[in-house]
C-alpha cells in the first residue's frame, strides 16, 4: 500500500517534491492510481509556462491530508497511490511529444491503474486519450473548461491546445455522442463559433447556463450523456474565474469560483472514469500563495476521492451480492 508519510513524524516541508508527498515509484504493481506530470507548453497559443505546471502543483500539494471531507471518503490508506514521475517531452515538437506521452501512459492504463495527469497545456490530453482508448476502447469525455478546444486548426496546423478534441473525435478515440463540455465563457471569433460543438455532435453547456444548474442537476446531465461506458474527465483551470486561478495560459473573466468548480466535480460520483487530468497551470503567472497550483492540487485530490468512493461502493456491492455462508 503506497501512501504519504505521517505528517506528524515527517514535517510537510521536508523531502523531495512529489504530489501530496507520495512515494516516487516506477513500478505499477499493487497500485490503484498513478499521478504523473506532463511538462509541456508547446501547444499554447498565448501565455507560456505550463511546462512548469507539474512542478508547481507538486510544490503546492504538501498540505493535502488523507481524508477527503468534501466527498466524504478516505483516500490515502484506502487507495494505493504513487507519483509516477513525468512523461518525456520534446521541446518544439508537438507530434513527438504527444507520441511519447502516449507511450508513457499506455502501461499505466494496461495495468488497470487509474492515471491522473498534471499538465502541461491542454494538448497533452490527446495523448492520454490515445493511450486509454487503446486499452478501454472509445471513451466518453467530461470536459470542464472556458473553451471548447474544437477548432479545426491553429495557425494552419492541426495540433494545439485548442484543437485536440476535434482530433480525438476524428481519430475515433472519443465518441462525440458521449462528450459533454461545460463552463465555456469569454470572447469568440464570431457568433458561428457557438455552433461548433453541436455540428460535431457534442453537448456543450456554457457557463451562463451551467450557473443556473445545481451540481446534482449537472451530474444528472453528465450521467445521461455518458451512459455506462468508460470515460475520461479533463479539467482546465481556466474554467475557474481568473480571480481564483490567475496562473494559466488563456485566462478568462466571469467564470465560476473555486468552490463552485469543486462542487461540480464532487457531484460526479458514480461515473465510470478510467482517467483524469488537470491542465493549463502556468506558475509564472500565478498569484501570491500560488493559488492556481494550490487549487489544482486539491482538484486532483477530489479526483482521487471519486476513485476511492467508486472502489468503496464496488466493494460494498460485491459483499452484499455474495452468497451467505452456510454451516456444516
Amino acid at each position: 500500500m503506497y501512501e504519504p508519510p505521517d505528517a506528524l513524524e515527517a514535517p510537510r516541508f521536508t523531502g523531495p517534491r512529489t504530489y501530496a508527498r507520495l512515494p516516487y515509484v516506477k513500478s505499477l504493481e499493487g497500485v490503484d492510481c498513478a499521478v504523473f506530470g506532463m511538462p509541456w507548453d508547446g501547444g499554447a497559443s498565448f501565455r507560456p509556462g505550463a511546462r512548469f505546471g507539474p512542478e508547481g502543483i507538486r510544490s503546492a500539494s504538501g498540505m493535502i491530508r488523507t481524508y477527503n471531507e468534501g466527498i466524504g471518503v478516505q483516500v490515502f490508506g484506502a487507495l494505493s497511490v504513487i507519483d509516477f514521475g513525468d512523461a518525456p517531452t520534446v521541446p518544439g515538437y508537438i507530434e513527438d511529444t504527444l507520441g511519447r506521452i502516449t507511450e508513457f501512459v499506455r502501461p499505466i492504463a494496461a495495468a488497470g491503474v487509474t492515471p491522473i495527469g498534471m499538465g502541461g497545456d491542454h494538448s497533452v490530453t490527446l495523448a492520454e486519450l490515445r493511450a486509454l482508448a487503446a486499452v478501454h476502447g472509445p471513451l466518453g469525455l467530461v470536459h470542464l473548461d472556458a473553451h471548447t478546444d474544437l477548432w479545426r486548426s491553429y495557425f494552419g496546423r492541426p495540433y494545439s491546445h485548442g484543437t485536440m478534441f476535434r482530433r480525438a473525435i476524428e481519430e475515433g478515440i472519443i465518441e462525440a455522442a458521449r462528450v459533454i463540455q461545460a463552463g465555456m465563457h469569454g470572447p469568440l471569433y464570431e457568433e458561428a463559433d457557438l455552433a461548433i460543438p453541436a455540428e460535431l455532435g457534442v453537448e456543450m453547456i456554457p457557463w451562463r447556463a451551467l450557473a443556473s444548474l445545481t451540481p446534482e442537476a449537472f451530474a444528472d446531465r453528465v450521467r445521461q450523456r455518458l451512459g455506462e461506458g468508460p470515460s475520461f474527465l479533463t479539467f482546465d483551470v481556466d474554467f475557474v474565474d481568473i480571480a481564483f486561478c490567475p496562473g494559466t495560459g488563456t485566462p478568462e473573466v466571469g467564470g465560476p469560483t473555486s468552490f463552485q468548480a469543486l462542487s461540480y466535480l464532487r457531484a460526479l460520483k458514480g461515473t465510470r472514469f478510467v482517467g483524469f487530468d488537470v491542465v493549463e497551470v502556468s506558475p509564472p503567472y500565478d498569484g501570491p500563495g500560488q493559488v492556481t497550483a494550490l487549487f489544482a492540487a486539491n482538484m486532483i485530490f477530489d479526483m482521487l476521492g471519486l476513485v476511492a468512493l467508486s472502489r468503496r461502493t464496488s466493494i460494498r456491492a460485491n459483499a452484499d451480492s455474495a452468497p451467505a455462508a452456510t454451516g456444516p
